[in-house]
């Protein structure tokens, strides 16, 4: 399949720079195969019912924009120079794979300081990037991270305005847990406790799942031919426990749904012979057009960026004739889209819908 066969014209005025509020007040579209009904997030209440288990990612973003100093003492005296680092992965060396701007102005062995806390050292660098590490790990390097860095917004975010001290919140989900995203499982922004407080009540059921969101995640796709990409791979831990849990909804007859893109790669990454296994490791699954799915049974996501990987996701989840479908409907009836937009809640299996 070609890129642009997962094109589309968005307007500029849909493209969310806040989220709702509250959270559960966004829009959800609820679509089956030959069905669409209009409701918000609070309304998961009607769709939902006891036995189905929504799986959620429990990453938790870190606020990975960091501004710094260089020292340097030469000949000239001591300069400084302002340096703009962006954190991407944390990597299994227990280094920091990062963008430095200006990276032609950091030596390799060169300390960058952000705070009287917080420095890393730059250890080494290729194709673009460096690897920092860090003068503090575990709790110690978390806290003096939230002291002062900022939340990675978006690119489509970013451009319009800075992040803030509400990012802090807004961009994080009810349940984060385990540090290491630069990008937030969008999709579980819009819901909080009084929601999964609620759901739990009706027999609603959830499982918990890591997958470290990398800032790969926003990488352009520049091949014409979609199976000549190359997709980002990014480490995900699914625990014996959560497979257990979801294979007995899957024996049970219930519905498993991923909330989020994220948490739905992850679990087929993890998938063998129709049945999910404890897993740990980085995957690099590219979900396009005609992938069998194992676990799955539908999908919470937000709405995606043309010619994305993640809209080849939805379209081999629900078909792409009618993801073309759901997403003009969408446009016209002016959801918001991208990270702090609203939400769809894709079942392509068919849907009992109020």
């Amino acid at each position: 399949m070609k890129l642009s066969d997962f094109d589309f014209d968005l307007p500029e005025h849909l493209i969310a720079t806040r989220p709702a509020n509250p959270k559960t007040s966004a829009k959800l579209l609820v679509a089956g195969p030959d069905r669409i009904e209009d409701l918000i997030v609070a309304d998961l209440t009607k769709v939902l019912r006891a036995g189905d288990r929504l799986v959620l990612n429990d990453t938790k973003v870190i606020p990975a924009r960091l501004s710094g100093t260089r020292t340097r003492t030469g000949e000239a005296g001591t300069t400084q120079a302002a340096i703009e680092v962006t954190l991407l992965e944390p990597q299994a060396s227990g280094t920091w794979s990062a963008l430095v701007k200006p990276l032609k102005k950091v030596r390799d062995g060169e300390t960058i300081k952000f705070s009287d806390a917080l420095s890393a050292e730059l250890v080494s660098r290729a194709d673009g990037q460096a690897s920092l590490v860090f003068n503090l790990t575990g709790d110690d390097f978390d806290a003096a991270l939230a002291d002062v860095g900022a939340m990675p917004l978006p690119p489509y975010i970013a451009a319009k305005r800075a992040a803030d001290e509400q990012d802090k919140t807004d961009y994080q989900t009810e349940w984060a847990k385990h540090s290491g995203a630069v990008a937030a499982p969008t999709a579980s922004l819009h819901f909080d406790q009084p929601l999964l407080d609620t759901l739990a009540e009706m027999g609603v059921e959830f499982s918990f799942v890591t997958l470290h969101v990398g800032a790969g995640t926003f990488l352009p796709v520049k091949v014409d031919d979609i199976k000549d990409h190359k997709m980002h791979a990014e480490l995900g831990y699914v625990s014996a426990q959560a497979a257990d849990e979801i294979n007995a909804t899957k024996r049970a007859g219930g519905r498993v749904i991923p909330v989020g893109t994220t948490a739905l790669r992850l679990i087929e990454s993890a998938a063998k012979g129709g049945e999910l296994h404890a897993w740990e490791g980085p995957t690099d699954i590219f979900i396009t057009p005609g992938f069998p799915f194992q676990i799955a049974d539908a999908l919470m996501t937000n709405f995606h960026l043309p010619k994305s990987t993640l809209m080849m996701l939805v379209s081999a989840l629900i078909g792409s004739d009618r993801i073309k479908d759901i997403y003009a409907h969408a446009i016209s009836q002016n959801y918001r889209f991208f990270s702090y937009g609203d939400a769809s809640l894709l079942m392509p299996n068919g849907s009992e819908l109020p």
